[in-house]
């Protein structure tokens, strides 16, 4: 084999961590190499996140090796050759080179060695399958270059094989190919995985989860998932209705907000018409309490329009906080009529940029004053004077919160009184000004 393309301008592998590794375990008649996504991404010029390193060296001898640089090694999956080296506070993961003895679905049982070939083979898409020596020469052993050229993800080898080792990959398979692919995916490996789809029952809602919010926010997310939906996959997973146009015109306003790609907001958007809906994904994907309360929320997206008024726009605001509001009106606007050029909704998306929701200011001490005993008439003074004080559009000044006040704690305790404050003093929730 002719070693490929160099990594010369790579400054991860001549300076810091990196490099420093690679100087302690490519050497003594051991070699050491970085593999997989960040020699992809170096050869496509795309950010290089995470970094992992391949090593001829055995676990022990790389601990050995570690430790004797004053460096931390933790045996993060020894038995499958696995060390986590902390080097200069950053992480990276060394893996000894291996060969699958034995499969059993996500399970395997590996026997170490030093064929970098046999390595590379038993990975999943050529593209993650190539390794960098410390000079920058790639080293290509199942076609990676010429498939990053021709923006194509494939499986290595029988991609039948690949799939019934970790069913998991085929949803690798559509977002590598969101992120990576141009075109249709590579038909052999599409057919695969549609022939293979009954696997995706058996993976845990966890790991579907982590794959398809990561597909989610990909640059060509919505043709992939529209492959998806054609061939029956994307219903699997979802257990319902894919909005396929939704989900793009999600894509569109959050481009024209300018706003990061928000993978929970996309699945409200494919997934989301009505409260059944998200309990049903957030149960299938197991989503944290945070996002299954985004999802629940994004339920009542059809109340929200833009409004002439924008007070009333305010007490939207006000009412949802900016998370919730910020979700309802994105989803709204990507279900509407309305173009994502629309000025009108851009004004209403816009509103938490020109206006912060202020805290109610009065409290349970403000009517207790005015002689409102505690209990229920007095969280009904609370909610009719933030009624009041809504409907005046969020008054800030002494008199009007003064005048608020006294008037929910009469209309809820008849027999109160405007608390008598002593000269120069001022009631609790009127901050003092400046001297």
């Amino acid at each position: 084999m002719t070693p490929r393309p160099h990594l010369g301008g790579a400054a991860w592998l001549k300076h810091g961590e990196v490099a420093r590794l690679l100087a302690l375990l490519d050497r003594d008649g051991e070699e050491a190499r970085v593999v997989g996504g960040a020699v992809r991404n170096a050869l496509l010029r795309l950010p290089v996140d995470e970094i992992d390193v391949a090593t001829t060296a055995v676990p022990a001898e790389v601990m050995r090796r570690v430790a004797a640089a004053g460096c931390k090694a933790i045996p993060t999956g020894i038995e499958h050759g696995t060390v986590t080296v902390v080097i200069d506070h950053q992480p990276v993961e060394v893996t000894t080179l291996r060969e699958d003895v034995e499969t059993f679905g996500r399970k395997a049982r590996v026997a170490f060695g030093r064929d970098w070939r046999a390595d590379a083979e038993r990975r999943d898409f050529t593209i993650n399958a190539l390794s960098a020596s410390a000079d920058g020469t790639v080293y290509d052993y199942v076609g990676g270059v010429d498939d990053i050229a021709a923006r194509r993800v494939r499986f290595i080898g029988e991609p039948q094989r690949r799939i019934e080792e970790d069913f998991l990959r085929i949803l690798r398979f559509f977002r590598f190919h969101a992120y990576f692919g141009e075109g249709t995916p590579n038909p052999v490996g599409l057919r695969a995985c549609i022939r293979a789809r009954a696997g995706l029952e058996t993976l845990s809602r966890e790991r579907v989860r982590m794959e398809l919010l990561k597909l989610f926010v990909a640059s060509r997310a919505t043709p992939t998932l529209a492959v998806m939906a054609e061939s029956g996959l994307l219903g699997m997973v979802l257990g319902g209705v894919a909005f396929i146009a939704s989900f793009e015109n999600m894509v569109k306003v959050e481009a024209a907000l300018g706003a990061t790609p928000d993978s929970v907001r996309r699945l409200g958007a494919i997934g989301v018409w009505v409260a059944e809906d998200a309990e049903r994904l957030s149960q299938r994907l197991r989503l944290s309490n945070a996002e299954s309360e985004r999802l629940l929320a994004l339920e009542q997206w059809w109340r929200i329009a833009p409004q002439a008024d924008q007070q009333a726009a305010r007490v939207i605001l006000y009412r949802l906080g900016p998370q919730t509001f910020a979700d309802q009106v994105m989803l709204a606007w990507a279900r509407s009529d309305a173009g994502a050029a629309d000025h009108h909704w851009r004004e209403l998306a816009n509103l938490p940029q020109r206006w912060t929701a202020p805290a109610f200011p009065l409290k349970a001490a403000d009517f207790m004053e005015r002689g409102v005993p505690a209990g229920p008439s007095l969280g009904a003074a609370l909610r009719a004077a933030e009624a009041a004080w809504i409907a005046a559009d969020f008054p800030a000044e002494r008199v009007a919160l003064e005048a608020i006040a006294d008037g929910a704690a009469k209309s809820r305790h008849p027999g109160a009184q405007r608390a008598q404050s002593p000269a120069g003093s001022r009631s609790k929730f009127v901050k003092p000004g400046p001297n």
